[in-house]
């Protein structure tokens, strides 16, 4: 069974947030058989390489796929050829603009999914359950859809290689330590938490005799320098390393007792480690974005304080669900 998979999202967090779609798909279709299309960059063949998480993609040569009306006009015949297929069985969208929906559509196939328009584009008529803030709905509904079992099997540390797991005990080779990760990659909506703040809680940890572990860029060095100045005991392990990418960062959180951080790629990165967190969330929504773990703490100023200024949520807000 042929499968092209569309994600509009275009944040390394959105790719790691379906890990454990992809990986049901590629355990019962096999990894040949999963063709991946992003309106974005294809994070799995780059940046995320190296979880070794690897559907076939589909090569268009159109930047943003989806996201303009002339794209209808594009001969998706012709992509399947240059592709070396004629139809697919089965395509999952995953996203619900309407735009975006429609034109994927035109792609020649047996079966088609979406939740766009509540549904209203899937070849067939099922009960769907929502998939507004449940990913992994999203596997239940194809399930109706094919009118077969599609076991859910989650992503695995052991997927990465061990080489940056033995690399992160050199780096990390005691306990207590607690990370932080306060940089947004998102420009676009503010979703970053006041650096003064965080730094009032890494002294807070450190009186606790905790390890306050930094994950920050190593070109961020205004901010290197800020943390190094105000927390003497501050760790920056990716700057100590050869090693670089997302894998690390993972592979580093499992070292740790707790982390904080706010809504970015690096917390989603953090969460394959499934280690316990608190994350901060201001203008984004807290049930699409955070992880779906038992282990994580959910500051929401939309909750707490009926606003989506991040900056609302308090330093004793964080320390009382810390909890070290």
């Amino acid at each position: 069974m042929k499968i092209l998979v569309y994600n509009s999202g275009g944040g390394l967090g959105d790719s790691i947030q379906i890990f454990d779609l992809i990986n049901s798909l590629i355990a019962k279709f096999g990894s040949d058989n999963i063709y991946y299309l992003s309106a974005h960059k294809n994070h799995f063949n780059h940046a995320l390489s190296d979880y070794n998480l690897k559907p076939k993609e589909l090569k268009t040569n159109i930047i943003y796929f989806g996201f303009r009306w002339w794209h209808l006009l594009v001969s998706k015949k012709k992509i399947l050829k240059d592709n070396s297929l004629q139809k697919f069985d089965l395509i999952i969208d995953i996203q619900s603009k309407l735009r975006n929906t429609i034109i994927l559509k035109q792609f020649p196939s047996n079966k088609f999914y979406s939740s766009t328009f509540n549904f209203k584009f899937c070849s067939e008529k099922k009960n769907y359950k929502s998939t507004k803030f449940e990913n992994i709905n999203i596997l239940r509904n194809i399930e109706l859809l094919i009118s077969d079992e599609i076991p859910l099997t989650k992503f695995k540390l052991n997927s990465i290689d061990l080489k940056y797991f033995q690399e992160a005990k050199k780096l990390l080779p005691d306990n207590n330590y607690i990370g932080f990760s306060m940089t947004q990659g998102n420009v676009y909506r503010k979703k970053s938490w006041p650096i003064d703040k965080f730094l009032n809680i890494a002294e807070q940890v450190s009186k606790k005799n905790k390890k306050p572990v930094f994950f920050v860029e190593k070109n961020n060095k205004e901010l290197i320098h800020k943390i190094k100045s105000n927390i003497n005991n501050a760790l920056f392990p990716e700057m100590e390393s050869t090693f670089s990418g997302p894998p690390l960062v993972t592979a580093l959180s499992s070292r740790l007792e707790k982390a904080i951080s706010i809504d970015n790629g690096v917390m989603h990165m953090m969460s394959l480690a499934e280690i316990p967190m608190i994350i901060l969330f201001g203008p984004t929504n807290s049930k699409k974005f955070s992880p779906k773990l038992k282990n994580i703490e959910i500051l929401d100023s939309k909750t707490i304080y009926q606003s989506d200024d991040i900056t609302k949520i308090t330093e004793n807000d964080v320390m009382s669900v810390l909890n070290i």
